[in-house]
């Protein structure tokens, strides 16, 4: 669990809620939120893997059309 303590009695609620903000976010506790939000089908590692090279390709392809501009 997360937690923030005040510096010193003079730190304000906003700067308060700005370390809290930060913490959340290095932890990652959002993404692993969002990923629980919806149920994925078990899929098995190799599936994963050749999803994840599928979607960099697209994305390189992608990068490259925009730098020729070719878009």
């Amino acid at each position: 669990m997360i937690q923030v303590t005040r510096k010193d009695s003079k730190e304000s609620l906003e700067n308060l809620l700005r370390r809290f903000n930060r913490k959340v976010q290095q932890a990652g506790v959002v993404a692993i939120v969002k990923g629980n939000q919806y149920f994925e089908k078990p899929m098995s590692k190799r599936e994963r893997r050749n999803k994840a090279i599928i979607r960099a390709q697209r994305k390189a392809l992608k990068l490259k059309k925009i730098k020729f501009g070719q878009r």
